[in-house]
């Protein structure tokens, strides 16, 4: 999975950006007809980033980490500040070129491992130009 597009997350005054939320959790069994919806309003940028000067949304191409839950023309949101960590979904650039996968550290090496068994897992060489740009905090998939 290789990254389309990088995009500033950029959010213009100090105001907060509100959308109506209703109260409570919709079941995704059974519906409750005596279910009580309240108008509330919620802030996405206050829910979906915690470091506004380091978070970036990147849009995705391919299905190499589906398995992750993330699928071709998704956006992640991606926070340059968050130390990256075994486990995380990371953009990592690899000799100058941006990729979507799952840090992996064993005591090889780095692997940059799909979430999706068609591809092969990436043995970061040791010569490699390698880092991690930024941690993928969230993923904004489109139904």
């Amino acid at each position: 999975m290789k990254v389309d597009r990088i995009q500033v997350c950029e959010l213009s005054g100090s105001a907060p950006h509100l959308i109506a939320a209703a109260v409570g959790r919709v079941p995704a069994g059974y519906p409750s007809p005596a279910q009580d919806y309240s108008d509330t309003k919620i802030d996405l940028s206050e829910m979906l980033i915690r470091d506004q000067v380091s978070t970036f949304i990147v849009r995705v191409s391919g299905d190499s980490m589906q398995g992750a839950g993330i699928s071709d023309g998704d956006e992640l949101i991606v926070d340059r500040s968050v130390q990256p960590r075994d486990g995380h979904v990371v953009i990592a650039v690899i000799d100058g070129e941006m990729t979507v996968k799952r840090l992996t550290t064993t005591p090889q090496g780095v692997v940059l491992k799909a979430e999706n068994p068609d591809y092969p897992d990436l043995r970061v060489a040791e010569l490699s130009d390698f880092r991690v740009w930024g941690v993928a905090t969230t993923c904004l998939h489109h139904l």
